[in-house]
């Protein structure tokens, strides 16, 4: 059973020999290092040790975030808000104002 994303799918545990795993994996390594970094910047990645890259049957990367308190996925989930909201007043505040309509003229 498997979502349309494939993120609840399997774990590849018997790697098959057309499916692309490190490509996935690679590419899991890179979000998570990503999201670390971040965690790093605001004292979050104690609050995340079990944070690691994985791969599903199809080859998909996942990240993994371990088992974490729901305090900790509280703050992880206002922080992403906070920085959504920030990211929307800034590229509302770069769009030109459009001129006026002229009437049609009659």
């Amino acid at each position: 059973m498997t979502d349309r994303r494939g993120v609840v799918a399997k774990r590849a545990e018997n790697l098959a020999p057309d499916v692309p795993y490190v490509r996935g994996w690679n590419r899991a390594r890179q979000g998570a290092g990503a999201l670390a970094d971040q965690l790093v910047l605001f004292g979050l990645d104690s609050d995340f040790p079990g944070l690691e890259a994985d791969v599903n049957v199809f080859g998909d990367g996942l990240v993994l975030l371990g088992t974490v308190r729901p305090e900790a996925a509280e703050l992880l989930a206002r922080l992403i808000t906070a920085g959504l909201a920030a990211e929307s007043a800034d590229t509302m505040t770069h769009v030109p104002l459009l001129p006026p309509r002229e009437a049609p003229a009659a």
